[in-house]
């Protein structure tokens, strides 16, 4: 059956209309889908806007009432009841807004309790204050590391969000299936169905923006507040004001993942904004901007943004670096891709000390939320600016002495204490002078007392100038000074040191009211560890020397006798020494070297000795540590090696059958940059003089400077000088330093030699030596041999030389000549 056209026109249009109602519900419910879906949006964000500053806000209630228990100061009390004042408002915001959500109220319960809990906790601390249990709870809060109350709120807080979030993702799932009806409705339907659904979709997509935007900010919040807590919770931590500098620049660049970070503050004197500390990523900017302060444009009235905030006392922001024409390093900042900046002021007692600046790779960053908690920050900031200041004010009185600036006894014994660790530590001396400046009671009375007070001054800095270091100088009490020397060998370098300062002392000049006065005083001397082990013993102990040497006629003395009688007499060794040269009291005598083998003669060593015309021939034991201490090593180190060279040719020259004659090397001659130059000088005398000459330096002299002592080694080797390692396997050295060193000879050290017959291990670890020279083709010579049993195991090992008491004593040069050269030449090697 057939229906009249416009019966079929009726019923398609029936049908279109049909379809365009059906894509019409559709695409309605998909608007109305997305509009509820970007009012859930705006909701979450809200609450999670309000959480994080009720989190914020618990935060610094538990942070307020920590310090006030710490440090007793009301500010921080204060600051818990503001923020207790915030974080109510808070939770009346969420409750209004999760009004809906059951679970969330009862969340919002939870946080109401606990803060009510900490309130009354914070409470009984205050009650408490003043009270010897506010010492416990102090003790109590500084151990604890983690508050249970807060970990609740905290355990509440992310609950809270999580579920927002969730609600989000749903939220966002049916958004899309929703989406997804919409254009199966719009392919089927008609223009006006394709119309509805193209606005349906403009609205999802407007959502989706709206959502992001929502997440970005919520993260962009999550690290203003990480980093807001971590900077504050180091306040509690900073000892002074470039740590807190540091820490803040770090923590900002770290949690608050912004690009650079830096922290300037007002020079009052100069009216000038100076860089003090900064952290990120672009070691080139900060430099450039140093400079720019540096400058004449680095005052407060520059054109800078950070002396815009200072002067206004409020944020500057920019978060459109490249086309913002304020900033006077926009196209520097541009370049190495900063899009937003923010420069924040630091305000003490309504004054701006300094400025805050924030860079990131984010455009239009800073917002109204974000630069509520900078602001927030930067006050925690100048707040814990102030109350370090006090603090070092404090210290300053407690530790140091107001009239001179230098350290008093209390500070002074403090530093003993690590001067004494670090001797120890380091195994030298160390000593500590008293100073009694004479006759200052009858200056000070007759002067009067801000003359007394000027020459005190006057004192200070020249003994703090004398000392090198102020840190080394305290003032005790009126008239009475003292002085740490905090290494020192041995006891005549002490008393070199303090004759020095007496006599420069003695002859310099105060200048008071016009004349000249010139000053004596008396040295009391303790000498760490033989006068004490702790401070206050050894201080005590040169307290004892002072009063003995106030009674005395002597300008200084030691708290040990034996002491100041050893000084004088290494006094009196060392003036004899300077002399000596000059008389030429210096000898050699040699000790023979043998190959074990055979017997023969193989070479000599030259050992110094002394003729002293007090004591008679000295060895060198008792002098060469005085020789070092003075420098006069140079000097004679340099005739041992003209005199060795000079009886070297007379042996060719008379036709005795020479050998090579070894030196030994002091640590100082070595370390000397014009050590290689002197023994060129030395062998220059004749064309064959380094055939006849070997130098020995120790192992550990050589392990010192390993690449110096390769490089000036190397240098002597060169001109035809051989070398020896001396008491080889005593210091330390690596086998893979061992192949690099241009070395000839390694001589076993005696007391190897000794173990080796009366120790376990003592053969084994001989023939190691033996064994590495072998490899490495080194010559062997073994040091101290004094038994036959000795002499056996060697010549069994394949040492190649030896020398000791069993062939021979260090003699005079003609007792060597006659007793070892003027033989039989088949005893000569």
């Amino acid at each position: 059956m057939q229906l009249p056209i416009i019966q079929k026109v009726q019923v398609a249009f029936g049908a279109l209309m049909t379809v365009l109602l059906i894509v019409g519900i559709v695409a309605y419910r998909s608007v109305l889908v997305s509009s509820e879906s970007a009012q859930s949006a705006q909701h979450t964000n809200e609450v999670l806007e309000h959480l994080a500053n009720l989190r914020l806000g618990m935060e610094n209630i538990e942070n307020g009432y920590r310090d006030f228990a710490l440090s007793g100061d009301d500010a921080f009390l204060k600051w818990s009841r503001a923020n207790t004042s915030l974080a109510d408002n808070e939770q009346r915001a969420l409750r209004a807004l999760t009004a809906d959500n059951p679970q969330q109220q009862r969340r919002l319960s939870m946080v109401s309790d606990v803060l009510q809990r900490m309130v009354q906790r914070g409470d009984s601390i205050v009650r408490m204050r003043g009270t010897p249990a506010a010492e416990d709870t102090a003790a109590l809060i500084r151990s604890r590391q983690d508050d249970p109350l807060l970990d609740a709120f905290r355990v509440a807080a992310r609950d809270m969000e999580v579920e927002e979030q969730q609600l989000l993702r749903e939220r966002k799932s049916a958004a899309v299936n929703r989406f997804r009806e919409a254009q199966v409705a719009l392919i089927v339907g008609s223009t006006l169905a394709l119309l509805i659904a193209a606005f349906s979709g403009w609205q999802v997509v407007r959502d989706r923006t709206e959502r992001k935007g929502a997440e970005d900010r919520l993260k962009h919040l999550n690290r203003l507040y990480a980093m807001v807590t971590g900077i504050t919770a180091s306040m509690v931590r900073v000892r002074d004001r470039a740590d807190l500098f540091n820490r803040s620049c770090q923590t900002a660049v770290e949690h608050g993942e912004f690009e650079m970070a830096w922290i300037a503050v007002v020079d009052p004197n100069e009216k000038r904004i100076v860089p003090v500390a900064w952290a990120g990523r672009d070691e080139t900017v900060m430099p450039v901007i140093r400079g720019h302060f540096a400058s004449s444009e680095g005052t407060l009235e520059g054109n800078t943004l950070a002396a815009q905030a200072i002067r206004e006392k409020a944020a500057v922001v920019s978060n459109d670096v490249k086309t913002d024409q304020r900033l006077v390093f926009g196209k520097m900042h541009a370049e190495s891709g900063i899009r937003s900046l923010a420069v924040i002021p630091l305000i003490v007692s309504d004054n701006a000390i300094g400025v805050f600046t924030l860079y990131t790779s984010k455009p239009e960053f800073f917002d109204a939320a974000g630069l509520l908690l900078l602001t927030e920050l930067a006050g925690n900031v100048a707040f814990a600016i102030d109350h370090l200041e006090r603090q070092e004010r404090l210290d300053r009185l407690y530790y140091y002495d107001t009239l001179t600036g230098l350290a008093n006894r209390r500070s002074f014994l403090e530093r003993v204490t690590r001067y004494m660790l670090s001797a120890a530590d380091d195994g030298h001396k160390m000593a500590v002078f008293l100073i009694d400046l004479e006759r200052f009671k009858k200056l000070n009375d007759s002067l009067g007392r801000s003359a007394g007070d000027a020459l005190l001054k006057q004192v200070a800095e020249w003994l703090a100038q004398n000392a090198g270091n102020a840190n080394l100088v305290a003032r005790l009490d009126a008239d009475h000074f003292a002085v740490v020397l905090p290494k020192a060998m041995y006891e005549a370098n002490v008393a070199r040191v303090l004759e020095k300062t007496i006599a420069a002392f003695m002859k310099h000049e105060f200048s008071l009211n016009d004349a000249v006065y010139r000053m004596a005083a008396k040295f009391g001397v303790a000498v760490f560890p033989d006068d004490g082990t702790d401070a206050d013993t050894l201080f005590n102990n040169a307290e004892a020397a002072l009063k003995k040497a106030k009674a005395s006629r002597d300008r200084y003395l030691f708290y040990a006798q034996k002491m100041t009688e050893t000084v004088a007499m290494s006094l009196g060794i060392e003036n004899r020494l300077r002399r000596a040269l000059e008389r030429e009291e210096f000898v050699l005598h040699y000790q023979p070297k043998v190959n074990i083998v055979s017997g023969k003669l193989t070479g000599a060593e030259a050992l110094i000795r002394w003729n002293d015309p007090v004591s008679g021939l000295t060895l060198p034991g008792r002098f060469i540590p005085i020789l070092e201490e003075t420098g006069l090593i140079h000097d004679v180190g340099r005739w041992v090696l003209r005199k060795a060279i000079e009886d070297y040719q007379r042996w060719r020259n008379d036709g005795l059958p020479a050998v090579r004659i070894a030196v030994n090397v002091s640590p100082l001659q070595l370390r000397n940059r014009n050590f290689v130059s002197e023994i060129q000088q030395a062998i220059s005398v004749a064309a064959d003089a380094a055939a006849g000459l070997q130098l020995e330096i120790t192992e550990s002299v050589i392990m010192q400077d390993v690449n110096h002592s390769i490089g000036s080694l190397l240098a002597i080797r060169a001109l035809g000088v051989t070398i020896a390692i001396d008491d080889f396997g005593t210091g330390f050295s690596s086998l893979n330093y061992l192949t690099k060193l241009p070395v000839d000879t390694l001589k076993i050290d005696r007391s190897f030699v000794v173990e080796m017959v009366s120790a376990t291990g003592g053969l084994t670890l001989v023939s190691v030596i033996i064994n590495l020279a072998h490899a490495l083709k080194l010559n062997t010579v073994a040091e101290g041999v004094e038994t036959e049993e000795q002499l056996r195991q060697l010549r069994l090992l394949g040492c190649h030389e030896m020398q000791g008491y069993l062939f021979g004593k260090p003699v005079p040069v003609e007792s060597f000549e006659q007793k070892y050269m003027r033989v039989n030449p088949a005893l000569i090697s």
